[in-house]
């Protein structure tokens, strides 16, 4: 490498900037592609930034830790931007209502299969008990999921992979499930996302329409909270096994 470029690279790799700067750029640029491919799911934006990411730390040698302290104002924003979430909430409240029995029925339903059904394969699988706690959570939010993983023995940053690749994987492929189970109602689709997908699967209902995004937010945000309460009781069948 060049004398003058090493030294440059030397200087921002130092500076938090330089997180931040990547972070964009590599959304930037993701999020590009994913509308160049005609908003293809498999184009998913997340899934590119977070690969362009994990290339761009492997090939400079760049500790998580310096990349960190600049992204962390990126990570800073998602607070007010999940309280956000309640403005198209309360756009669709009076459907909200008239389906609250529905909602509830689809929120156990959905709560429940993701956590034993996660834990069920990783046993069939073989995964040792910590990989099976570790699993549980894998449908909620990243902070709820470690939280959950680490207050029942699991490993959080497992849990916190696991929870990326549940969401994306969402993403990518809620719309074929969808469509080969004739779905059609933007509200069934948005809910049923967001208890499955948790964040990324709202982004994901947000792109299609306001409807299918509302209903994400709630899922997931209701997810979220029975997740926290149910695991910890189910601690000991998944022990069981």
């Amino acid at each position: 490498m060049n004398p003058q470029l090493g030294e440059i690279w030397v200087y921002l790799s130092a500076s938090p900037l330089l997180g931040l700067s990547m972070t964009l750029l590599a959304y930037q640029g993701a999020f590009w592609l994913y509308q160049r491919s005609g908003q293809n799911p498999l184009a998913n934006p997340v899934l590119i930034a977070v690969s362009l990411l994990v290339l761009f730390l492997t090939l400079t040698g760049t500790r998580y830790e310096t990349y960190f302290a600049g992204a962390q104002f990126v990570h800073f924003l998602l607070g007010p931007a999940t309280v956000a979430l309640a403005i198209p909430l309360y756009t669709q409240f009076k459907r909200i209502r008239t389906m609250l029995l529905p909602v509830i029925a689809g929120l156990l339903a959905g709560s429940l299969t993701a956590v034993a059904s996660a834990v069920l394969i990783g046993r069939w699988l073989g995964a040792s008990l910590p990989t099976q706690l570790s699993l549980a959570p894998k449908s909620v939010t990243t902070p709820i999921a470690m939280a959950i993983a680490e207050r029942i023995g699991g490993i959080p940053s497992l849990t916190a992979v696991l929870v990326i690749m549940t969401g994306v994987l969402g993403a990518v492929g809620a719309r074929t499930i969808f469509d080969a189970m004739k779905i059609h109602d933007p509200a069934i689709r948005g809910f049923a996302i967001g208890v499955a997908s948790h964040g990324i699967g709202t982004a994901r209902a947000f792109q299609v329409n306001e409807q299918s995004g509302a209903f994400a937010a709630l899922a997931m945000g209701l997810n979220g909270g029975l997740t926290a309460l149910l695991v910890p009781l189910m601690a000991s069948w998944i022990g069981k096994g």
